[in-house]
């Protein structure tokens, strides 16, 4: 590899070679000439990786080559003639609110209900459950209390829970949007 017009595999082979002819030298001055040429070797290596010849990804290769984005004639969205797909409605809901029509908004006349239109949002809701763990205390005539043991993991007045842990994980690994609700 040349870096700033350096062939640095030859400059370091030459210093290796002159470094063994030298018989003047102490082993523990050969021995760090050595890691340091080595150190060299390995850094001057990095500099020519690239998200091709490394598990580097390619947005965050400053030298990778860009490839120009032809300008198309399509607008942006779906093209004419593609069959689009939409979130399908559930058939049991766990809510349904009903909106009745302002009547003071109509015409005056008589009206009767002929049905509805219905909507549907789907949503993830996120509810704490509490459980309070009640260890029963006995105490015998002498005054020695008795407690039953609680569970294992529930070791302080209150605390987070399992689910709780469970999903700050998921969420904080980018798994932000959940995976089949229905």
């Amino acid at each position: 590899m040349t870096v700033d017009h350096i062939n640095v595999e030859k400059t370091v082979q030459r210093v290796k070679d002159l470094v063994a002819k030298e018989t003047d030298l102490s082993p523990a001055l050969k021995a760090s000439i050595d890691i340091l040429l080595l150190l060299v070797s390995i850094l001057v290596n990095r500099l020519g990786l690239d998200s091709k010849n490394s598990s580097k990804p390619p947005s965050t290769d400053p030298n990778r080559t860009r490839k120009p984005r032809a300008n198309g004639d399509r607008k942006p969205g779906g093209q004419p003639g593609h069959d689009g797909n939409t979130l399908r409605q559930v058939d049991d809901p766990d809510e349904i609110k009903e909106i009745p029509v302002d009547r003071n908004s109509l015409p005056k006349g008589r009206y009767h209900r002929v049905g509805f239109e219905s909507r549907q949002v789907i949503d993830v809701d996120i509810a704490s459950v509490v459980t309070e763990f009640r260890a029963e205390i006995l105490e015998d005539s002498h005054g020695n209390r008795y407690v039953a043991p609680f569970p294992e993991g529930v070791t302080r007045p209150g605390q987070y829970g399992i689910g709780v842990k469970v999903n700050a994980v998921y969420m904080s690994q980018y798994q932000l949007i959940p995976y089949n609700l229905y």
